[in-house]
């Protein structure tokens, strides 16, 4: 099989989806890999790099798109990328469809398979591609929440670590997964009080156990929530439901609860938005404010540690990616009912039943895509 590699142009997307590591692999499977020039130098990836591994270098996305018969990326496809995809392609990437319409039309229409880092499960339930950019994004979340609540940058001016004589900053976590996890962990390293809400109680005791009581946990009741805002200066919400529109758990009301020039940080906007008062922003304008509270929306948070993120991202996804060059994807996604779980559209039909009920679209179950002819 031919693999394709084009550069992001999401903006401010500095990762690849492929290492040097990962075309080798594929090249000692016998498979071809091509890669648009200059897509791993904001990962600090050279051409050079790739070519001694096997890779050929294409000038620009048109030619790889043209040349390959599976394309695989870090982020949804753009428009540009959307109209250059054909019924022959295997798109392999994050897609995050549920609150996108269009981009989910855009697919359909295209005829292409493609494929969902963030709804592949494995034999334990987990999200194994989605759990490394989560543990990226939860440790940013608090990094760029302490930085927001600085008085130069529009924040109150609290120390989250505190000092000697002056008590800690409070962190509210509302989300207690991997993005949670994480979070909390950089807040009780910088010295914050954290609280951790979830809707899990046996979530809730691995939590107590992992910080042996150097976070407060507490049930996600909606009095709850309220209690703790009035309180916190950094809100981290780690909102996830799997392949769906994240629910709102603070509302715009809800705001007048909170300290003036506190921060809310939403992890969960790639899939809407866990506060009724997101909306995305970009790593030029990740900032605004409503009704006096910061708001840090960034959709694509570990765009801006590369280095980190693009070798932890393919870490997790090389092996799918030789599975499905190997065995192309019908044969690779029957074989692996968690893998199958990840198609999202195939021949013009969506397949994703919580796309389907957030957009209110009709859908094909994913075990019966490949055994349906293509939509004409």
């Amino acid at each position: 099989m031919k693999i394709g590699v084009p550069s992001e142009v999401k903006v401010q997307e500095y990762r690849v989806a492929m290492t040097p590591a990962g075309v080798r692999e594929l090249t000692d499977h016998g498979h071809e890999v091509v890669i648009q020039a200059g897509a791993g130098a904001g990962s600090a990836i050279s051409d050079a790099d790739y070519v001694a591994q096997g890779a050929e270098i294409l000038p620009d996305a048109a030619s790889v798109f043209a040349a390959a018969e599976m394309i695989v990326k870090v982020k949804e496809p753009q428009p540009p990328e959307v109209a250059m995809l054909e019924a022959r392609h295997t798109l392999f990437t994050y897609l995050h469809l549920a609150p996108d319409p269009e981009l989910t039309q855009g697919l359909i229409d295209s005829g292409a398979t493609c494929i969902a880092y963030e709804t592949i499960t494995d034999i334990n339930g987990r999200l194994p591609l989605l759990a490394p950019m989560s543990e990226v994004a939860g440790r940013l979340a608090t990094q760029a929440g302490a930085f927001m609540l600085g008085r130069p940058v529009g924040g109150s001016g609290v120390l989250l670590g505190g000092v000697p004589g002056v008590a800690a900053g409070n962190v509210l976590v509302i989300g207690g997964g991997i993005v949670g996890a994480n979070a909390a962990r950089m807040a009780v390293g910088l010295g914050a009080d954290v609280t951790v809400l979830d809707r899990s109680i046996d979530r809730l005791r691995e939590l107590d156990n992992i910080f042996a009581g150097t976070v407060q946990t507490e049930y996600a009741t909606g009095l709850a929530i309220e209690a703790r805002l009035a309180e916190a200066d950094l809100v981290v919400g780690a909102v996830l439901v799997k392949g769906a529109k994240a629910p709102h758990v603070v509302s715009r009301e809800q705001l007048k609860l909170m300290k003036s020039r506190s921060v809310l940080v939403d992890v969960s906007i790639d899939q809407g938005g866990c506060f009724e008062t997101s909306h995305p922003t970009t790593h030029a304008d990740p900032v605004y404010e409503v009704d006096g509270i910061s708001h840090y929306c960034v959709a694509n948070m570990p765009g801006a540690v590369p280095i980190t993120s693009t070798r932890a991202l393919t870490n997790a996804t090389l092996p799918y990616a030789v599975r499905l060059a190997d065995q192309g994807a019908a044969a690779a996604l029957a074989a692996d009912p968690g893998f199958l779980g990840g198609l999202s559209v195939h021949a013009g039909r969506l397949t994703d039943p919580a796309v389907a009920a957030d957009q209110g679209r009709d859908f094909t179950p994913p075990a019966e895509a490949f055994a349906i002819p293509a939509a004409a």
